[in-house]
């Protein structure tokens, strides 16, 4: 069992402490699935890895209902987060240009400096809550492949599924997604 493991499953007796002790061994690895997050944006946007780091593991640490089985457990959990910060500031500059109040949603406001991009990641959005309808495991795996940057294997061992089902689920996915979001075109 690795460290971060260990760590995680003793969470239960004291978080802080936790938390604490899990930043320094995780945070390199957060910061390679934030960069190939960002590498995907649009090159003028000028949110860094670090700052969608440090939202994340707040938002991470912030969620007490969430018990974390072990490391690729959290990753997923922290990649499905990444996500949620990036749909979510998207989501407030498109109010912003339809007129709306600007509220900040992180820290790190400035994550979208084209509006297009904006556009593109909720129309993603909305198709990955079509196909979550539709099959919510395609989503899980999604989030984990694409927005975690997570291996086959470590994309099974979080979902607890085998890499044979990740890879038709990572093909049916995709395909699924491309069709959706080319009639968005």
């Amino acid at each position: 069992m690795n460290d971060v493991t260990q760590i995680l499953q003793q969470s239960d007796t004291n978080k802080t402490d936790t938390y604490e002790q899990l930043l320094p061994i995780v945070y390199d690895k957060l910061r390679e699935i934030a960069h190939m997050r960002i590498n995907r944006e649009d090159p003028d946007h000028t949110f860094s890895k670090t700052d969608l780091v440090h939202e994340a593991y707040i938002r991470l640490i912030d969620i007490d209902q969430v018990s974390y089985n072990d490391r690729s457990h959290f990753y997923a959990m922290a990649s499905k987060c990444m996500r949620r910060i990036l749909i979510d500031h998207a989501r407030k500059k498109n109010a912003k240009k339809r007129g709306g109040k600007e509220q900040p949603v992180t820290y790190a406001d400035h994550l979208f400096a084209a509006e297009r991009q904006a556009s593109w990641l909720i129309d993603l959005e909305d198709a990955l809550q079509e196909l979550e309808q539709k099959n919510e495991r395609l989503v899980h795996v999604i989030e984990c492949r694409y927005f975690g940057e997570m291996t086959i294997e470590e994309t099974a061992n979080a979902l607890d599924i085998s890499a044979a089902t990740v890879k038709r689920d990572w093909q049916k996915a995709k395909g699924w997604l491309y069709q959706r979001l080319k009639e968005d075109l």
